[in-house]
């Protein structure tokens, strides 16, 4: 069956899906990273009191990590169904889901009114955040992918990337004021619950503008071109999402979640761990610390679309690989301008490891949706990125705590990040280059195909779009 391609949006049109994406991912990010944040800062004593400093906190970070734990579950579920439904209805739930469980968090009793529930009820929550962000950074990410300009699809796709220092910036923002402005045993009594309960507001200015936008059209067209295969009696069934990723996506997913384990494990060791790191083998002040995480994600927030607009220009996987090997060589660096104990060192470790950061996360979102077909896409993406998080990002604070511990030393924490990084290249090296890709033309298994291209990366013929 032969069907045009869908028109590009116009641009104030691209630009209100861009903001409805960077806004859900922001308030979706908030949510998650203020619990690693207090995690990291207060829930040791709350809800894990009568342990060693250091237990508490592993305990704490333990939680922390089962949020990870079902993020893939929630990769599969919200994948099947946005790449049989859509992606306008999953990211909705989605919102709703992390945005109800964090509003929940800041109404939870702590060990000391309820005892051994308390720990056990944050877990289910906390559970219900990771199965939330399981489904969410696929959905958003497709729909400004599906949407855009293909010629600046890196650039446009790196927006809702900028919701997970955006997310962080909010996060840690919120939380460095109240230390500020309110005594140690005033937050940690009623204080830390302020930022959980402002999730709520958030959620709602959210859904109002995430409703407002349209169902990707890239997507409308590979359903239409479904229904009109299920109307041929010899058709063939279509397959669900998950299996045809499998089949024909193995090698793209296997890509995916090794191009993560740098990205994540750095990015938690950075942006979470060092709470723990500089607070107690620094001998930097929470406060401190907090601002230097908060300072350098608004810089993180700026450079990660023009590492987008960079992908565009010279190639995802050059870019990757610029954030891969630049992250790996700045660990005994960071750790050790850490050590000097001075604010602005400690800024720069931060900022130069979340820049480097960046040029992975930037790129990731146009490179992981141009590897898969449109009805297996929303599946592919989450799985590739989600399964490796719990590899990766999930144990990754958790590991550097016990590391620490163990060897009171930041030497075991730095060379752990390389070896992710050592990984992350060799992942990238291993695949293919995707940045002239048409989304509505890749074949299962995430071959090209249709028309030639001519230099501004459009087709130069009108052809069936198979997308599997």
């Amino acid at each position: 069956m032969s069907s045009p391609a869908a028109a590009p949006p116009a641009p104030a049109s691209l630009k209100r899906i861009v903001a409805a994406s960077l806004i859900g991912t922001t308030i979706e990010w908030y949510d998650f990273f203020l619990y690693g944040s207090a995690a990291a800062l207060v829930f040791n004593k709350l809800f894990f009191p009568g342990s060693d400093p250091l237990v508490g906190t592993l305990l704490s970070f333990l939680t922390y990590a089962v949020g990870f734990a079902a993020r893939p579950l929630g990769a599969l579920v919200f994948g099947h169904y946005g790449d049989r439904l859509g992606r306008k209805k999953l990211l909705v739930l989605s919102l709703l889901l992390m945005g109800g469980a964090t509003f929940a968090i800041g109404l939870l009793p702590t060990h000391a009114t309820i005892g051994s529930a308390a720990p056990v009820l944050l877990t289910v929550l906390r559970l219900v955040q990771g199965f939330a962000l399981g489904g969410e950074w696929g959905g958003a990410v497709l729909l400004v992918s599906e949407h855009g300009d293909a010629r600046r699809r890196g650039f446009w796709a790196s927006w809702p990337q900028t919701g997970a220092p955006a997310g962080q910036l909010l996060a840690t923002g919120v939380l460095s004021f109240l230390t500020a402005v309110l005594s140690d045993a005033a937050f940690g009594s009623w204080g830390w619950r302020i930022p959980f309960l402002l999730s709520g507001v958030l959620v709602i200015v959210g859904l109002w503008i995430r409703l407002s936008v349209d169902e990707s059209p890239v997507f409308q067209q590979a359903l239409a071109q479904a229904e009109a295969r299920k109307a041929d009696a010899g058709a063939a069934v279509e397959k669900t999402p998950l299996v045809a990723v499998l089949r024909h996506h193995w090698r793209d997913v296997l890509v995916a979640m090794g191009a993560r384990m740098a990205e994540n494990i750095s990015y938690y060791v950075i942006t979470a761990f060092i709470l723990v790191y500089a607070t107690t083998s620094a001998g930097v002040s929470k406060q401190t610390a907090l601002n230097a995480v908060l300072i350098a994600s608004a810089i993180h927030f700026v450079t990660i679309p023009a590492w987008g607009a960079l992908s565009d220009r010279i190639g995802r996987r050059p870019v990757y690989l610029i954030g891969a090997v630049g992250v790996g060589l700045w660990m005994f660096p960071f750790f050790a301008l850490i050590d000097t104990g001075g604010f602005g060192h400690l800024l720069l470790a931060v900022t130069v490891g979340l820049v480097m950061h960046g040029a992975m996360y930037a790129p990731q979102a146009a490179f992981f949706s141009e590897m898969f077909a449109t009805r297996m896409r929303y599946s592919g993406a989450s799985i590739g990125a989600q399964f490796s998080s719990v590899a990766a990002g999930a144990p990754a604070p958790l590991i550097a705590t016990a590391l620490l511990a163990d060897y009171d030393s930041s030497t075991p924490i730095a060379l752990y990040v390389i070896a992710a990084s050592l990984l992350t290249v060799v992942a990238v090296v291993a695949a293919k280059e995707t940045r002239n890709r048409d989304l509505n033309e890749i074949a299962p298994g995430g071959k090209a195909q249709g028309p030639a291209r001519n230099p501004a990366g459009t087709p130069a013929t009108t052809q069936d779009a198979r997308t599997g």
